[in-house]
């Protein structure tokens, strides 16, 4: 197996078919917007309306609605789980990886909502509890530490999603810090324009309707 590149997988015929399988199951599971669901069965609406316009807890926290907010980050990070243990389970390791990515993926680009998701961090955070529960521990100190000092969500991520990768690498798995590190690039850049109010010290905090 590579240690720089997993899709080396793919050199082999059979294993185009599990990865396939993977990607498609993932994307399925993690393309579910719960936050756009949960806040439309509870009367509030289309959460597309409000403050970022993005599906995921941080947004739902927006309503006022406490209890919609920890559904909808739970079941968006229980997504991103159930794709990687049922990969593994009937697929394999690398497979399952796979299916982490393509839930993480369909998350934040749903093709039931145009191919606009979330920001995926909650889905991300579920992947990697799947993956490397090390990891994931990493990922959450980093993100409660610096949301308890800034009270700010977005720069919680962005620390957090930086040294998760670093941890998977630290691990001695590169087929996991290849993965982790791809969807922390994705979070940074689905992140750009919060890191632009961040240096103009414009981004909302935790609680804030806006």
């Amino acid at each position: 197996m590579s240690s720089l590149l997993p899709l080396a997988v793919l050199t082999d015929g059979g294993s185009v078919g599990l990865i396939a399988a993977a990607l498609v199951l993932g994307y399925v599971l993690g393309s579910i917007p719960f936050g756009l669901l949960l806040t439309r069965a509870a009367g509030l609406g289309d959460i597309r309306s409000i403050g970022s316009g993005n599906i995921g807890a941080t947004n739902v926290l927006r309503t006022g609605n406490k209890k919609l907010a920890a559904a909808t980050l739970l079941l968006d990070a229980a997504k991103g789980a159930v794709a990687v243990l049922i990969a593994r389970y009937y697929l394999g390791e690398i497979p399952a990886m796979f299916a982490g990515l393509a839930a993480f993926i369909g998350h934040i680009f749903p093709v039931w909502l145009g191919f606009k998701g979330g920001k995926g961090v909650a889905t991300y955070l579920g992947v990697l509890i799947a993956l490397a529960w090390q990891c994931a521990l990493v990922f959450a100190v980093l993100w409660l530490a610096v949301a308890a000092i800034t009270r700010i969500s977005s720069l919680a991520a962005i620390i957090a999603t930086i040294g998760a990768p670093i941890a998977a690498w630290l691990m001695g798995d590169p087929e996991l810090a290849w993965v982790v590190a791809l969807m922390s690039i994705i979070v940074l850049i689905k992140h750009r324009a919060n890191i632009e109010r961040l240096i103009a010290g414009q981004e909302p905090r935790i609680g804030s309707k806006t």
